[in-house]
């Protein structure tokens, strides 16, 4: 993924979003954003770091919603019904430690239904090992 050309534009919040701060969201690259997909550069604060220089593993759940957040706002801008979307349940699985400097995430539309939306999310390492998977299911609303 680090061979793609990427925006410099912010990710879907500008500062001034408590979650969004903290995870500094307004300095992540879109390296792709397109209906149902997004690929991330983002970058590893060093105050959301456990005692192994390792993301702690309570922030992760940060970067999966804000990541299916975003996915969903793809999908549903194409739904002129729906403008809003709202998490009602997050799955995450830890493969291996996020380092830093850097590293990628991946959302991906995987099943758009009626009233719900499905999304799946993806950490890897620069080298393009998967650290972490995530399933998370998102109510759309008007």
């Amino acid at each position: 993924m680090s061979q793609l050309p990427y925006s410099t534009k912010p990710i879907f919040l500008s500062p001034g979003h408590n979650a969004g701060d903290l995870v500094q969201s307004h300095q992540w690259k879109v390296l792709k954003e397109e209906p149902g997909l997004v690929e991330i550069d983002a970058h590893l604060p060093q105050h959301l770091l456990n005692p192994r220089n390792q993301l702690f593993g309570g922030f992760h759940g940060i970067y999966v919603d804000m990541i299916s957040i975003y996915v969903a706002r793809t999908s549903i801008a194409e739904q002129p019904k729906f403008k809003w979307s709202t998490t009602v349940n997050m799955r995450i699985d830890y493969f291996a430690p996020v380092e830093g400097p850097h590293f990628f995430l991946k959302g991906e539309l995987i099943n758009d239904g009626r009233s719900t939306c499905l999304i799946a999310t993806t950490f890897s390492d620069p080298e393009g090992n998967k650290l972490v998977y995530a399933i998370t299911t998102l109510k759309k609303s008007n």
